[in-house]
């Protein structure tokens, strides 16, 4: 048991050093000056750089693939003497992945701008940017500086000092709502796991469990210890497998391998299929065409360990109930560890923690309290019932993977309102089966009791929702879940919108590549390529707002639903910005010509996906999704990005902030 403990808590350790491994910044800058002649002043840029990271330097040799660190200065009353000096020795190696030698700075470095002042109020505004790797990784960032001359010297100014607060309590704001977001999916795991006590496959074994440790009912004290040790191994049984391969995949290549492996899994045509076929086959055994069992050899060996008794005698007794509840609880463990991998690494062993303990928690209470068992109901036709109307969900769900593979590969065969008609038909299916007027083998019933008129009320009332979904209403309950709604045919609220508000194309530079493919919500004009978006900012003279998206990422739909429709959003971002939508899944395969060598791993990306994919890992350090980022027309952000917030308010104060230092930038 003690064992058992000690896994659990360095899976939570884990999590915690690979989340905070998410916000590093190893490069910690300091900005001194320095009086060196009547009207001449040095100023300092003081890099402090982390153990094991390097900070490279402003010249590199050609053919590396790290990039240089650069200098930008915008100056009034005053004026640069020279070039940016370096004043620390640079350390020159061999880049093995380049196969040239590179120079960079370790533990610190110092760099020199001599300035002449020419006027009465002297500022100096201008941004760092650099890359730092370690041995695992590499992180692009910048560091913007706003200094005015005061008593002799260049200080920050206050408004600097404030930004910065304002830019730590943003970073703040989305650490909290990524750790609501995570105790979101932690919830619904937890329902799911209490749910699976319902199936068939289960809750006839509460009882034979139970009694299994009431054998021991005169050691009241080894029964319940017994019973700890049976819940702790279900939790291991199912969360220890899981965290074994996301480890191994972080130990052998870091965080950005397992992500990649993550986005494959969520994005690709192949597993996204496989997963499809595999919740159509666990529907049908749920509607009784066939049972889905183990090999009994598998079963049977683990059921005669347990009878043995003691403490590896109860652990294989927990390994003998996941092994026969395997086909009522596989295809919910398998919906679980799916959506969980659209976030972080480390979240599908936080959400299969919480569902196996809140499977395992019932066992181990009632054989604290066996008397309770008395009050459970008694198995019976209800439990078919349960599993009937799971295999109508399993349909549903299921539905969602072939959607994920048709939008990123752009088959065009289950567009908005094919899987809206598909899902109108499966529950009104539900609704007249719990309502009586259907019957499926197991299910046969002489009259419907109170229960099953609410939920069948409830599923025709969700159907009647459903079905305005056809001409465009937004479902936004459900924006998470369907496929976009500019993959819909005839929308009526987009002809709605069109005529309130205008969607002229002039707003656009040139014509957008992958317009074919790719569109943006609610008649937005805007970019798919980057390039092109920072090329149309630069002679509109707009900030970019650039959204990191992808077709299978639930959380975009939800905030283009819930945020991006609202009218204050919608026309900041149509007049005030240059709108560019970055899929990081999209698989269409680029013309050679626009193949690029990643920075960061130095691979070729040929995909738009993987192109844009990379472009938020080299330049911003994160690749969840959604991200959004607000630039100037030199491509530097203008506040701290933003991710998956569903506060309306909140999102406009962000797309204002953005254009006020936009053009107080500009001015």
């Amino acid at each position: 048991m003690k064992i058992l403990k000690n896994s659990i808590l360095a899976l939570f350790t884990l999590a915690i050093l690979t989340s905070n491994a998410q916000i590093q910044q190893p490069v910690k800058w300091n900005i001194d000056s320095r009086k060196t002649s009547d009207t001449e002043y040095e100023l300092l840029f003081k890099a402090t750089i982390d153990k094991g990271w390097h900070l490279f330097s402003q010249y590199l040799p050609e053919g590396n693939y790290s990039l240089p660190t650069v200098f930008s200065f915008k100056i009034t009353d005053a004026e640069r003497i020279d070039t940016v000096r370096e004043l620390s020795a640079t350390e020159i190696v061999k880049d093995e992945t380049a196969g040239v030698m590179t120079h960079y700075f370790s533990n610190s470095a110092i760099f020199a701008q001599t300035i002449k002042i020419v006027g009465d109020q002297p500022v100096v505004i201008g941004t760092i940017d650099f890359q730092t790797c370690s041995d695992e990784q590499c992180i692009k960032d910048d560091y913007e500086f706003h200094l005015t001359l005061s008593d002799g010297k260049f200080v920050s100014t206050a408004s600097d000092v404030s930004n910065q607060q304002i830019i730590e309590e943003q970073k703040d704001t989305t650490r909290a709502l990524k750790s609501a977001s995570l105790w979101r999916i932690i919830l619904e795991a937890i329902l799911w796991g209490f749910a699976a006590l319902l199936t068939p496959c289960v809750f006839p074994m509460v009882p034979m469990t139970v009694s299994f440790f009431l054998k021991n009912e005169n050691n009241k004290g080894r029964s319940r210890s017994m019973a700890t040790t049976f819940g702790l191994a279900i939790v291991a049984i199912y969360t220890i497998p899981i965290a074994i391969i996301i480890v191994a995949t972080y130990l052998i290549g870091g965080q950005a391998i397992t992500a990649d492996i993550f986005n494959w899994l969520s994005t690709h045509w192949l597993p996204n299929l496989l997963f499809f076929f595999i919740f159509m086959f666990f529907a049908a055994s749920f509607f009784g065409a066939f049972d889905i069992v183990l090999p009994s050899s598998i079963v049977n060996g683990a059921d005669k360990k347990a009878n043995k008794g003691g403490l590896a005698g109860t652990m294989f007794m927990a390994l003998t109930l996941v092994l026969v509840s395997f086909s009522c609880t596989g295809p919910i463990v398998g919906t679980i560890i799916v959506k969980s991998m659209q976030g972080d690494i480390w979240e599908p062993i936080i959400t299969m923690l919480a569902f196996s303990a809140a499977f395992a928690l019932p066992f181990t209470l009632l054989a604290f309290f066996p008397s309770a068992l008395k009050k459970l109901p008694k198995s019976g036709s209800w439990l078919n019932v349960v599993k009937i109307a799971l295999g109508f969900i399993e349909l549903a769900l299921g539905l969602k993977f072939l959607s994920v593979a048709d939008q990123t590969y752009h088959w065009g065969i289950l567009d908005r309102e094919v899987y809206l008609a598909i899902w109108i038909s499966i529950f009104t299916l539900l609704g007249l089966f719990l309502l009586g007027k259907i019957h499926l083998r197991g299910a046969k019933y002489k009259a419907i009791g109170p229960l099953r008129l609410i939920l069948g009320t409830i599923t025709f009332a969700f159907v009647i929702y459903l079905i305005p979904g056809m001409w465009g209403a937004p479902l936004k309950a459900l924006s998470g879940y369907l496929p976009p709604q500019t993959s819909i045919d005839f929308d009526l609220s987009q002809k709605t919108m069109a005529t309130s508000v205008n969607t002229d194309e002039s707003s656009l530079c040139e014509t957008p590549k992958y317009a074919d493919k790719l569109r943006l919500p609610h008649g937005l004009q805007g970019y798919f390529d980057y390039n092109q978006a920072l090329e149309c900012a630069k002679k509109q003279n707009k900030p970019i707002f650039v959204d990191f998206t992808g077709h299978g990422c639930v959380n975009c739909r939800e905030m283009e639903a819930r945020v991006w429709a609202d009218e204050q959003v919608l026309r900041r971002l149509r007049n005030n910005y240059i709108v560019a939508a970055l899929y990081v899944d999209d698989k269409t395969e680029l013309p050679e010509q626009e193949w690029i060598t990643s920075a960061f791993d130095g691979k070729l990306k040929k995909s738009i996906g993987k192109k844009n994919a990379d472009l938020q890992v080299s330049q911003f350090k994160i690749n969840a999704q959604p991200y959004y980022c607000l630039l100037d027309t030199a491509g530097n952000l203008l506040v701290e990005p933003r991710g998956y917030n569903l506060n309306i308010n909140e999102f406009i104060h962000f797309l204002d902030d953005g254009i006020e230092k936009f053009k107080n930038i500009s001015e």
